[in-house]
């Protein structure tokens, strides 16, 4: 008789199969978050957990939108000691990757800190944790914990199964925080359909083709001109992909679903997002979001600035974001996070936006 507590891992692939379901039944954040839950609680033996998402235009301040079985006295005094939480120190410096409790810090440290004694006194009593920090792409970060009130560690099996979840468990947040609202007003398709600043196509593989934006069309003739197309009309290093996510299922984690091509000014992100169920086919929708980038460095600039430092402010003014920037320069996150630092001694600048700001300023005093 298995003790509770200690999942039966023996049918692993179908309980995986069945988290994934749950994920991706719905573009409902409330509603996917409960649904898998509800299955991961029972299947990792949690006891109470959360999920945080960065604000929109604030990646370092976070909402709480989903938690199960927390007071919510936890989250009224957190900021106060959030900087001595022992568990988003840790996972944010190694992005979706699953880490246990002992994989942060020791037994007695954790017993000795802040975050401890903090929930001792809300009668939370957090004994282990298994947590991961979510990077979902398009700037949007996160981050899901699973908390137990008893001794028993997080297994190594356990922690596997959380990490073979995160890939899609990202994606899925992102496609609610992209698409929830649309879900919610109404018809998916005609509120697609309608989004400004967003072309998308939603396609029915292999054969049938749901819905297409007027300007979309256009867009793709002028990013791909010379490109060889196939089915749909569609490039075909974008129908490929498709292919293979259409193909994989829910089973494969790993594939990339997200594609950036850039020119001088400007750059295109394609989103390949796999919709929930209508009438019996598994949608996908292409989302093309086309940004122009006009600010340039300004010649004041380029004599305060090393080389490298400028690769970077040129490509901050681009509108990459800091991961984006790190994997093409072929530098680690921290480097290049040490190099904007610089820049903002160097220029005098508070910030990110302000560095924009001030670029734009320039660029527009300059046409004048």
């Amino acid at each position: 008789m298995r003790v509770k507590g200690s999942p039966d891992f023996r049918q692993g692939e179908q309980v995986l199969l069945e988290v994934m379901t749950a994920l991706t039944s719905s573009l409902d954040l409330t509603e996917v978050f409960s649904n898998s839950y509800e299955i991961l609680s029972r299947v990792l033996a949690a006891d109470f957990g959360g999920l945080c998402v960065s604000r929109p235009g604030a990646p370092h301040q976070y909402d709480w939108p989903m938690v199960r079985d927390m007071p919510q006295a936890f989250f009224d005094l957190y900021p106060e000691i959030s900087d001595e939480c022992f568990v988003s120190s840790a996972v944010i410096q190694q992005p979706n990757t699953v880490l246990r409790d002992s994989e942060m810090l020791s037994r007695q440290e954790m017993w000795n800190s802040a975050m401890y004694s903090h929930c001792l006194e809300l009668d939370m009593r957090v004994e282990r944790v298994m947590a991961v920090a979510l990077d979902m792409g398009l700037g949007w970060h996160g981050g899901f914990t699973l908390y137990r009130d008893n001794r028993k560690a997080f297994s190594e099996r356990e922690r596997a199964f959380l990490q073979r979840l995160t890939p899609i468990l990202a994606r899925t947040i992102r496609n609610c925080l992209m698409l929830g609202d649309m879900a919610r007003q109404g018809d998916l398709l005609e509120q697609l359909f309608r989004h400004t600043g967003l072309e998308s196509i939603v396609l029915s593989p292999p054969n049938a083709e749901l819905m297409r934006t007027p300007r979309s069309t256009a867009l793709l003739h002028r990013w791909f001109p010379d490109a060889p197309c196939g089915r749909f009309g569609l490039p075909q290093v974008l129908l490929g992909v498709l292919e293979d996510l259409s193909r994989s299922g829910p089973r494969r984690l790993s594939e990339q679903d997200v594609l950036t091509f850039r020119r001088p000014g400007r750059s295109l992100k394609v989103t390949f997002l796999r919709l929930p169920g209508l009438s019996g086919r598994t949608p996908w929708a292409l989302l093309f979001q086309e940004v122009v980038h006009a600010a340039q460095v300004p010649t004041q600039w380029r004599k305060r600035l090393t080389p490298r430092e400028l690769d970077v402010v040129e490509r901050v003014l681009n509108g990459w974001d800091n991961q984006t920037i790190a994997d093409d320069m072929g530098s680690s996150l921290n480097t290049l996070k040490t190099h904007l630092k610089r820049v903002f001694v160097k220029l005098a600048v508070p910030s990110r936006a302000k560095l924009i700001l001030l670029a734009q300023e320039r660029s527009a005093e300059t046409e004048r």
